[in-house]
C-alpha cells in the first residue's frame, strides 16, 4: 500500500458513556466461530491472563484530527489492559489510555477477490480505511488477513522507519507455513477440519515446539483416548480396571 504522509493529530480518549455505537450485521457466520475458536484455545492453554484482552468485534477508539474513529477488528489481542470497575461492561477499547496497542489485529475476509475493500483501504481522510488506520494511526505491529473460504492467510508486520511513515510488509511463513506472532508468543497457521457445525479452514495457534493448542472438545477426546489405551494395557496385563 502506498500512503502519502499527511499531518496526523492523534489523541487517546475513552468512548463517552452516552455514545451510541452503530450496529452492523456480521458478513457471515464463519467470522464469530473462527474468532471464538482462536480465543478458546488461548484460554484453555492458560494464556489469557488477568490483563489480557482478546476481543472480537470490539471497537478500538482513536480521535484522529479531532474526530472519533472506531474500527472493529474481527479479533485483536492486547496486553496490560486496565480492568474495568465492578459491574461495568466493556463497550470499547482505547489503546494507550486503557492498555497497550494490540499486538495483532485480524480481519476475516469473506470473498476472493474481496468485495469488502475496507480491510485493504489506505484511505487517509475521514473515515480512514482499515489498512491506513491499523498502519498509520494505531500502528498495530501485525495485521492479519484470512479468507476462510479458501484458507488463504496473509500476515503483515509493521516496519518502523526513521525517514518515512511506518509501512506494513508481507511476512513470510516458516517451513511449516506458519507465522510467528511475536506479541502473542505463538505461531499462527491454517488448519482444515471440523469444529461443531462448521467444516472448513480455521486459524489455529501452535507453540514454539510445534504443538498445536487444542480446543475443549479435542482435549476431552484426547483424554478419552488416553483412558482407552490405559484400559487396554491393564487388561493385557490381566487386570480388570475398576468401573
Amino acid at each position: 500500500m502506498t500512503v502519502n504522509p499527511i499531518q496526523l493529530k492523534i489523541s487517546w480518549e475513552k468512548l463517552p458513556k452516552t455514545f451510541t455505537l452503530d450496529e452492523y450485521p456480521l458478513q457471515d457466520v464463519d467470522q464469530p466461530l473462527i474468532a471464538a475458536a482462536l480465543r478458546e484455545s488461548l484460554e484453555i492453554a492458560g494464556l489469557i491472563l488477568e490483563r489480557t484482552l482478546v476481543a472480537a468485534h470490539l471497537g478500538i477508539c482513536v480521535h484522529f484530527n479531532d474526530q472519533l474513529v472506531i474500527k472493529t477488528p474481527d479479533l485483536f489481542y492486547a496486553t496490560n489492559v486496565q480492568p474495568l470497575p465492578d459491574r461495568e461492561i466493556r463497550r470499547s477499547y482505547t489503546p494507550n489510555l486503557e492498555g497497550d496497542i494490540p499486538a495483532v489485529v485480524m480481519e476475516f475476509v469473506p470473498d476472493n477477490p474481496p468485495r469488502y475493500q475496507d480491510e485493504y483501504s489506505a484511505k487517509q481522510s475521514y473515515i480512514p480505511g482499515k489498512w491506513h488506520f491499523y498502519e498509520q494511526i494505531l500502528k498495530a505491529p501485525i495485521y492479519v488477513h484470512f479468507q476462510p473460504a479458501i484458507g488463504a492467510l496473509m500476515v503483515h508486520h509493521l516496519e518502523l522507519r526513521l525517514d518515512s511513515p511506518p509501512r506494513y510488509k508481507k511476512q513470510q511463513p516458516d517451513a511449516n507455513n506458519r507465522y510467528w506472532i511475536a506479541g502473542v508468543g505463538l505461531f499462527l497457521g491454517v488448519w482444515e477440519g471440523t469444529k461443531a457445525e462448521r467444516t472448513g479452514y480455521w486459524l489455529r495457534w501452535w507453540d514454539e515446539s510445534g504443538e498445536m493448542l487444542l480446543w475443549g472438545a479435542e482435549m476431552v477426546e484426547r483424554e478419552r483416548q488416553r483412558g482407552d489405551r490405559l484400559t487396554t494395557q491393564l487388561r493385557a496385563a490381566g487386570i480388570e480396571p475398576e468401573a
